[in-house]
């Protein structure tokens, strides 16, 4: 299984774009409530989502690379269960816009036998995070 790759266009500065996707008071209103969030390599965060069918899981996250403005990657994973992903945003400046291409990599790593690790699952909650919650987010 490839990776997710999703790009969006947001009518807005790249620095409003990094900030909602860097300062843990903005990703709140449209990402997670993470109770800390540093854009700096080797940053630890960890957040708790919820599956199709009410699980929950812990998700493990440890920043990778940052490029100021440009590019921040982190390490995806789930406590107690197997596998190890990444989530890439790249930002490009376009005529006053912004182009963010999310690529998340590594889901083949995750248990194949449960349907919230299959990959139209991820991609189905990255677009609408993307497309949705970003995006309506980045209008205010």
């Amino acid at each position: 299984m490839g990776p997710i790759i999703i790009e969006e266009v947001f009518d807005a500065p790249i620095e409003k774009v990094w900030k909602a996707l860097t300062n843990k008071e903005e990703m709140k209103n449209w990402y997670f409530d993470l109770s800390e969030f540093k854009a700096e390599v080797g940053f630890e965060f960890s957040f708790t989502g919820q599956g199709h069918s009410g699980e929950t899981y812990v998700h493990l996250c440890k920043i990778t690379e940052v490029i100021p403005l440009k590019k921040i990657q982190y390490s995806w994973q789930y406590k107690h269960l197997d596998g190890y992903s990444l989530v890439t945003f790249e930002l490009k400046n376009k005529a006053n816009k912004t182009i963010v291409t999310l690529t998340h990599s590594g889901l083949d790593s995750f248990p194949k036998d449960h349907q919230d690790f299959r990959k139209d699952s991820f991609k189905g909650g990255w677009t609408m995070l993307l497309t949705k919650f970003l995006a309506d987010y980045l209008k205010n």
